[in-house]
């Protein structure tokens, strides 16, 4: 007896009726905002080599990644990322366009989640990568398609901004080992902050244990930059303070300051940013569904020296907020507007007649019973408007 036949695989899960629709018609949204600003669309292999994601760059755990081997006994990964691909594609086959590129795509990604998370392993993304320019208006465009995007994905939202290079100052400032600080990284992404707690209090005080203790509270609105420069003083943090104020400003002019927040602990699970972050949440939703900033150093790991931005939606947890939504409105995706049965003998009459009534724009169905009242009755159930029987007497008319 074959034992996982009839399951899916942990973090996998099958996607029904409604939740289709819903995510055909989100992606054709998203699609339709992205080529909107000159995005062209991009697809890269679901497999990979291993090597493209085994960079310095951007470290990717071993066991976060679904591993295989191919014909030739070289080891390779279902892509656990889709902008370090198109990074590999824009360092090769691109590398002769001219910039700035705008590339979008929407394909699936593959992660081990660690046990109990209740992550998905397989997420499926839509998003955009602005490549070859680090000017302050290629932020800002790539800021607000995330906006717009965010609206497209729910009624309620929030962003937020924060920088990489914030914390990678303090640790850079730090004296610790590289394997404390990968830990104290790890605490403040997972927002432990008692086990970030009882790490810095085995390093010796100074300045920058107590910037990271305070890491926490550095989140809210405007309030937040005042507070940080009397925490972290000297010219670079007031040089990346004064860089994400100004990006702030201009962001609250255009998404609204109460929809917009400050979070300077903000990390991210992909170690590739170089500047600016962004996250972004829907009401109902814990997690974020849109990700993304600059990363300005990945592309010259493949050789192709070139700053780039970009963010990723997670079509998966999109979809669950917008079912939600549309359970709490109590509204049906659309039925069918007619069944049309056909009598023995008129079956390619009934195809014609139901293609012409879907040349003008209904919705119909092929009844597949045997007698006519079968077929109302079964329209009855599934909310059909009207039924339509094509029978000997019918054909000419």
């Amino acid at each position: 007896m074959n034992k996982y036949d009839r399951i899916t695989p942990e973090g996998t899960r099958d996607a029904l009726f409604d939740e289709c629709t819903l995510r055909r018609d989100l992606e054709n949204r998203l699609n339709g905002l992205f080529t909107a600003r000159g995005y062209s669309e991009i697809i890269t292999p679901t497999l990979e080599f291993y090597d493209v994601f085994n960079r310095d760059a951007n470290p990717f755990p071993q066991e976060q990644m679904y591993k295989l081997t191919d014909a030739k006994g070289r080891l390779m990964v279902l892509r656990p990322d889709n902008t370090v691909p198109i990074a590999r594609v824009c360092a090769t086959r691109l590398r002769a366009a001219g910039l700035p590129l705008r590339l979008c795509y929407q394909q699936n990604i593959h992660v081990i989640s660690p046990s109990l998370k209740g992550r998905d392993d397989e997420i499926s993304q839509a998003g955009i990568e602005l490549i070859g320019s680090d000017s302050r208006m290629a932020d800002l465009e790539v800021i607000a398609a995330a906006v717009d995007a965010l609206q497209a994905c729910g009624e309620e939202y929030a962003l937020e901004l924060g920088n990489a290079a914030f914390f990678r100052e303090l640790m850079q400032q730090l004296p610790a080992s590289e394997q404390t600080k990968e830990t104290i990284r790890d605490c403040i992404e997972a927002k432990n902050y008692p086990a970030l707690n009882d790490i810095l209090a085995a390093l010796p005080e100074s300045e920058t244990t107590k910037a990271l203790r305070k890491l926490p509270r550095l989140f809210g609105g405007e309030e937040v930059f005042e507070k940080a420069a009397k925490l972290c003083t000297g010219e670079r943090f007031a040089s990346i303070l004064e860089d994400l104020h100004s990006l702030w400003r201009s962001v609250a002019k255009f998404a609204g300051a109460e929809r917009v927040t400050v979070d300077l602990g903000m990390m991210h699970r992909t170690d590739y940013y170089t500047g600016m972050i962004i996250r972004g949440y829907l009401s109902g939703y814990g997690e974020e569904v849109l990700s993304g900033g600059r990363y300005d150093k990945l592309l010259a790991e493949f050789g192709y020296d070139v700053p780039a931005t970009g963010f990723a939606v997670n079509i998966d947890a999109a979809v669950k907020v917008l079912s939600r939504q549309q359970t709490a409105r109590s509204a049906a995706l659309p039925a069918s507007n007619v069944l049309i049965w056909a009598a023995e003998g008129c079956e390619a009459e009934a195809i014609e007649a139901a293609m012409n009534l879907r040349n003008k724009g209904l919705i119909v169905e092929h009844s597949l019973s045997e007698s006519l009242e079968e077929a109302r009755q079964y329209a009855a159930a599934h909310g059909i408007d009207s039924v339509l029987p094509i029978e000997p007497s019918s054909k000419g008319e």
